[in-house]
């Protein structure tokens, strides 16, 4: 089924997308509001005000130095921080030079920013001055890895915060080994005028690490255009309204966070309130002190809210506009329901979509919500559902494997032609999800051909578990598999083969501690079995689907 044409289209919608201020590059849209609303709040960190003057010449003068340091068009920078007014103004700097953006989650343990930053080839890395010692412990291990910026949260906080500061923002670690405060940069470099030149449709600004299909985490490579197609497709099917207040606690370094928090704010010139982490009383708050019109929300998060205690007598009716993603736990008509009769904001399923595709694949008309479903496929947006076997077309009410296509689709792996032809053929990226249209276009996402484990809303790779797991000095063989679990979604399961000489030797407990040490909180399995041997065919490759079953 092709859905170009797609029976519910909401009146008004158009079917054609148009850009705002044209098609261009969305740090360019960051220096049209740093010349047109000066004085504007952009960002708002604890009740310090980040203007869009501020935002756009600490843009630029970041730009200025990585610029000086060599750091130039194509190079990939690692972006590792918490949610913070200094993300975007890294995340827009790199991008200014034609540089390109590679996040890391700041879960990430020493292992996993190695091999991140090691597989990127990154030329520099602007952390958080909380995860500056993991870069450090791992930077004679990356060669390429010549420039290292660090910042303090505590440098943007107010003398008198509006909202309850964590206790971690306000550390000012010290600096050292060859590091560069952003502080220092600020406050030394003149302002870099033009951004460098790019093709808005093949130039690629962002390396995205994601799994694929299968496999450990592989570079997905997204252009200048991908973001500025999502955004202005997502506004105009989410009827976001320009201006406004936002709030953004979806992590910056997911492409869902990104897209909420990093760039739907610059290209709609809206106000955003930042939060690092997802507190119930300090987003309550938050929407109290600033009346914030808009959220992008998980539905775990608005559960907790509806919760607490007296949350009734608290005033949110400010939120207008509420997509939420089921993470976790899903996003039903009866959490709807109490929402909005707390709010008076109606919410629904965000989207569909992955890494390689920009994410926000389909939309959820307001008019006509369909409970269960991921809503119907952006503006410009084609989505066919093929036979798993055959892989021809299906029709509406049959389930096959989705395939996606549009202009912003990912140009491909990082030095992984294999994988990218894969997943990547004639335009269409063959997503490995499992799902089908229903008799009005809507799609119903129904499972996965691949592997991927998904615990809450995280995406996590058996192959990235069992590689940090064969660390461990007393693992000889290991498997990854996901278990349901009832808060989580899923939560990840390990099946290891001890090394002989420490069998009996090493406890299920112990290993799950290590692996907490050393994977990020999402990622570590929770459930360890030992075992003598693991299902294999008669070549070797591992049956990870006869240990689920």
């Amino acid at each position: 089924m092709n859905t170009k044409n797609t029976d519910y289209w909401p009146p008004g919608l158009p079917r054609e997308v148009s850009y705002l201020n044209g098609e261009k590059p969305i740090h360019e849209y960051l220096f049209d509001n740093e010349r047109d609303i000066p004085d504007r709040p952009a960002y708002i960190f604890y009740g310090r005000a980040v203007t869009w003057k501020e935002l756009g010449q600490s843009t630029r003068k970041l730009a200025a130095f990585l610029k000086e340091k060599g750091v130039s068009k194509g190079d990939r920078v690692g972006l590792y921080m918490q949610n913070c007014p200094q993300y975007p103004i890294a995340h827009y700097a790199i991008q200014m030079i034609g540089s390109i953006v590679s996040p890391l989650n700041p879960q990430y343990k020493d292992a996993e920013v190695e091999y991140q930053l090691g597989n990127a080839e990154a030329r520099a890395v602007i952390a958080g001055a909380d995860l500056l010692a993991t870069v450090q412990r791992v930077q004679s291990s990356v060669p390429s890895l010549e420039v290292v910026v660090c910042t303090a949260y505590a440098d943007y906080l107010p003398e008198s915060p509006t909202l309850d500061v964590p206790a971690f923002l306000k550390e000012r670690p010290s600096v050292a080994n060859g590091a560069v405060d952003l502080s220092q940069i600020l406050a030394e470099y003149q302002p870099l005028e033009e951004p460098e030149p790019v093709d808005l449709w093949n130039d690629i600004s962002l390396m995205t690490f994601t799994s694929g299909t299968t496999g450990r985490p592989k570079g997905a490579m997204l252009s200048f255009g991908s973001a500025l197609y999502k955004t202005a497709a997502s506004m105009m099917a989410n009827k976001v309204e320009p201006d406004g207040c936002s709030l953004a606690v979806a992590p910056f370094c997911h492409i869902a966070g990104m897209n909420s928090g990093v760039y739907m704010p610059v290209y709609t010139r809206r106000t955003t309130v930042i939060l690092p982490r997802f507190d119930p009383e300090t987003v309550v708050r938050a929407f109290e002190v600033y009346r914030c019109d808009m959220w992008y929300s998980i539905a775990p998060m608005l559960r907790a809210i509806l919760d607490m205690p007296g949350i009734e007598q608290r005033n949110l009716r400010c939120i207008r506009n509420n997509p939420a993603t089921s993470f976790g736990i899903p996003v039903t008509e009866k959490l709807a329901e109490e929402w909005k009769a707390l709010t008076g904001a109606q919410i629904h399923e965000a989207a569909f979509g992955l890494s390689e595709t920009h994410t926000s694949d389909t939309f959820m008309p307001k008019e006509r919500i369909k409970w269960g479903s991921c809503g119907i496929p952006m503006p410009e947006n084609e989505i066919r559902i093929l036979d798993l076997e055959s892989e021809e077309p299906l029709p509406k009410g049959q389930s096959g494997q989705i395939v996606i296509r549009n202009k912003g689709v990912f140009k491909g792996y990082w030095k992984r032609p294999d994988a990218t032809a894969e997943t990547l053929r004639d335009g269409w990226v063959h997503t490995g999800d499992v799902g089908y249209f229903d008799e009005d276009g809507y799609l119903f996402f129904t499972g996965r051909i691949k592997e991927m484990i998904k615990c809450s809303g995280y995406s996590v790779f058996p192959e990235d578990v069992e590689a940090l797991m064969l660390r461990h000095p007393t693992v000889t063989q290991c498997a990854a598999i996901g278990v349901p679990d009832e808060k989580r979604g899923e939560t990840v399961k390990l099946v290891a083969v001890l090394h002989p000489d420490h069998k009996g030797q090493v406890t299920e407990q112990e290993l799950i501690d290590w692996a907490r040490e050393n994977m990020a909180a999402y990622k570590y399995p929770r459930i360890i079995e030992f075992r003598d041997s693991l299902p294999a065919t008669g070549a070797g490759k591992l049956l990870r689907r006869l240990l689920k079953d």
